[in-house]
């Protein structure tokens, strides 16, 4: 028999069809962990998370049935992927996505953000091997629990999620010890102190950048009240993230 037609034969409609029923799938699963991504304004959203968990499906079906038309010695046809490793190109979705990952990971300052996308883009690309490999319950669960803890965790904060970071900036008289005051206002907000740095602003006047971390957003109506209590205090303004 023709060589094109043993590969006709070996890959048969309902097997195509399987493959691409796995495709749609890992893009719907990507998609839906993208969806929640996008709805807090995170650049890594729909598009990137349904593109990796699609390419990752893909992949992962060309890893474990791509090597179809490799020949024996004598001519005869390996099927499958007997004599080779069927989990090399699915081994490398793995190490790749680390890029990708990598990118989404920023730091300002002392802060690190970015993780979750970072985590959620290498459990897209899991989720797409799963189902690439024909796990679809292991795919869809996944992608159901990953889905569920990213609502359920923005919506009732845990851990460090809880906190917000307050960057706040300072103009204090030189001969006042505004570290004492600054530690007072600190435990006032209920917040903590994680770094500050000191700078001349001008004749007798000292510039305060401090970072710290509270239960919410300090707002200017705190920094007034402080200022109005503290008249060695010149100035305060404040931004987060």
């Amino acid at each position: 028999m023709p060589y094109a037609f043993n590969l006709m034969e070996y890959f048969t409609t309902s097997q195509n069809i399987d493959f691409l029923i796995r495709i749609i799938v890992a893009c719907f699963c990507g998609a839906l962990i993208g969806y929640e991504r996008s709805r807090r304004f995170i650049d890594a959203g729909v598009r990137t998370h349904l593109i990796v968990c699609c390419a990752a499906a893909s992949l992962m079906i060309v890893s474990k049935y791509g090597f179809v038309d490799l020949v024996a010695k004598n001519g005869d046809l390996l099927y499958g992927t007997r004599g080779t490793d069927p989990a090399r190109i699915a081994a490398q979705v793995v190490s790749g996505v680390g890029f990708l990952g990598a990118g989404a990971i920023f730091r300002n300052k002392n802060i690190v953000k970015g993780l979750t996308t970072a985590a959620g883009i290498w459990a897209t690309a899991g989720i797409g091997l799963a189902i690439g490999a024909g796990m679809y319950w292991i795919g869809i669960v996944a992608t159901a629990i990953i889905s569920l803890f990213q609502v359920v965790t923005h919506k009732f904060t845990i851990g460090s999620d809880s906190f917000t970071t307050n960057f706040l900036e300072f103009d204090v008289d030189s001969d006042i010890n505004f570290q004492t005051l600054l530690t007072q206002f600190a435990e006032s907000t209920h917040g903590k102190i994680t770094s500050y740095s000191i700078d001349r602003a001008g004749h007798n006047l000292t510039h305060y950048s401090v970072t710290m971390k509270n239960k919410g957003k300090i707002s200017m109506e705190d920094l007034h009240q402080f200022i109005d209590e503290h008249k060695g205090v010149r100035s305060a303004s404040t931004s987060f993230m």
